[in-house]
Formats: structure tokens, C-alpha cells, sequence
């Protein structure tokens, strides 16, 4: 069986066009490389930085150039300001694997070409959308994973508090359940001022603690 012929960027030579208002974004930390389809723009792709404003730039020049949908790979979390601004702004935005793209033949090596590459490919319909939650269900994500990351987080604190009050031979935590509760808090306010008097920083206790026996 005869193979299908390949144009010379790599893809079928059958191959229709199924997205026509497509262009390809190459994602970087300091700048973005955009391509449109070579018919919108005496342009097609073009460097835009990543701050805010040239965002905006960027989503202004890709609607004057009647693009609808965008492609881009779905690494790190560079994409995802710009990923929102085009949404708010109706874009269609599609989150590519990366390892999608580089299993693709043919993949150039330069951020200018990436951009091209992938404008190419969504116009083939060649790329899968990766999941993205709807905008609330983001935000509760982010919140739970956060939260995930500050509990143990707290912990390992707590524990260095704990070691660092040991090699000061202050037996808070054998004194008090929670050296970072209401009293453990206070006792160690008060120490941090200058108190040295066991008496007096058992005192500050919520309830007070029972003085020192001789």
C-alpha cells in the first residue's frame, strides 16, 4: 500500500482545513510568538512581551486579524494569564500536550516556527484540547491546593519552633497542648519581650497557669 504523500512541512498532503481562523501561540516567560494564517496579516507572526499591556496588544491584533480560535501548549503557568484574557474576550483557546506536539514529524526548532507549527496543526484539526475546569471551578481548585500545600507547610514550622525552643531549654510544648494556641502564643509574646520569670509568662496563660513550687 502506497504511503500518503507529505507536503513539505511534514503533514498529509489530503489533509482539509478545519479550522480556518486559527492561529498558534509559542508561550514563554518574557514573550509570546503568535501566527496567524499567512492571509490575515501582511505579518503572520509576531512578538508580543508578557506584561499586561502587551496582552492586551496581543488579543487586540489577533481579533483585528479575524482569528477565533488559538493553540498553545499547556506547560508551566505562563499560559495562563493570557489563556483568561482571550476567553474574556471570546477567543476559543486550545491547551495542547506538549508531548502531542512534539510527537507530531516535523516540528521545527525556533520559537518563531514553534508558533507557525502549532497555527498549522490546529488548522488541521490535529491537536486535543487538554481539560480545563469552568473559571469557579478553578478557584476552588487553586484554594484546595494551596491549602494542601500551607497545612504541612504550618507543620514542619511548628516543628522547627518546637526544636528551637528545646535548645533553649523552654519546656513550652511539655506545658501546654499547642505551643501555637491562644497560650502558647501569648507565653512566647512575652518571652520575646524580655519576661524571664516562669511566674509571670504563666500569667499571660489563657487560663493562667499554676505557679512555679520552689
Amino acid at each position: 500500500m502506497a504511503r500518503p504523500q507529505r507536503k513539505g512541512n511534514g503533514l498529509p498532503a489530503q489533509l482539509a482545513a478545519v479550522n480556518l481562523h486559527a492561529a498558534g501561540i509559542d508561550i514563554g516567560a518574557q514573550e509570546h510568538w503568535v501566527a496567524v494564517p499567512a492571509d490575515s496579516d501582511p505579518q503572520p507572526v509576531r512578538r508580543f512581551g508578557a506584561c499586561t499591556a502587551d496582552l492586551q496588544a496581543l488579543a487586540d491584533w489577533l481579533q483585528q486579524c479575524g482569528v477565533t480560535t488559538v493553540a498553545r501548549e499547556s506547560t508551566g503557568v505562563y499560559w495562563i494569564p493570557l489563556f483568561e484574557l482571550l476567553e474574556a474576550r471570546g477567543v476559543g483557546v486550545v491547551l495542547a500536550d506538549a508531548r502531542d506536539v512534539q510527537r507530531a514529524p516535523g516540528r521545527p526548532k525556533t520559537e518563531v516556527q514553534d508558533g507557525q507549527w502549532l497555527q498549522r496543526l490546529h488548522t488541521y484539526g490535529l491537536l486535543a484540547a487538554a481539560f480545563r475546569p469552568p473559571a469557579a471551578i478553578c478557584v476552588l481548585r487553586s484554594s484546595l491546593r494551596q491549602r494542601a500545600m500551607l497545612v504541612p507547610s504550618a507543620s514542619h514550622h511548628i516543628q522547627h519552633m518546637q526544636k528551637a525552643l528545646t535548645q533553649m531549654n523552654i519546656k513550652l510544648q511539655h506545658v501546654v497542648s499547642d505551643v501555637t494556641g491562644a497560650t502558647g502564643m501569648a507565653i512566647l509574646k512575652a518571652i520575646l519581650t524580655g519576661e524571664r520569670d516562669p511566674n509571670q509568662t504563666g500569667s499571660v496563660a489563657r487560663p493562667p497557669l499554676p505557679a512555679e513550687r520552689p
